[in-house]
């Protein structure tokens, strides 16, 4: 049986390569024009990772990471329940923030093999 010990390095450096995918995003989302208005923004245990602004529209970015599509490309681990605790922190942070009046979409950056696929408008908010 692997130890716990083990278990949490791994876990450490996958984090830690997923903040420097958030990081990478973050630079492309300015090069594109966007003001970053939040990092790893949390209402309670759920958690947006990028929120950035353009003109009068806020999107809310998730990251996502592989190494290979072996196990399917990173873009499918967005499932129905990851959209429903995207679309409630996003509403929370609308609510939060006093927003009226933007326009909002969900977008999704994935990365494999290292190479950065921007998804414009990935999903509907959920009810």
């Amino acid at each position: 049986m692997p130890s716990s010990k083990k278990n949490s390095s791994y876990t450490k450096a996958n984090r830690e390569r997923g903040r420097q995918f958030e990081e990478l995003a973050r630079k492309y989302f300015v090069e594109h024009g966007f003001e970053i208005l939040e990092k790893n923004w949390q209402a309670g245990h759920k958690e947006i990772d990028l929120i950035v602004k353009k003109d009068n529209q806020i999107v809310f970015v998730e990251v996502k990471s592989a190494s290979s599509k072996r196990f399917g490309h990173p873009s499918e681990r967005v499932d129905k329940r990851k959209i429903r605790n995207l679309s409630h922190a996003a509403n929370q942070y609308i609510l939060v923030n006093n927003l009226q009046n933007v326009d909002m979409r969900f977008d999704v950056v994935t990365f494999v093999d290292d190479q950065l696929e921007h998804y414009e408008n990935a999903f509907d908010v959920a009810e």
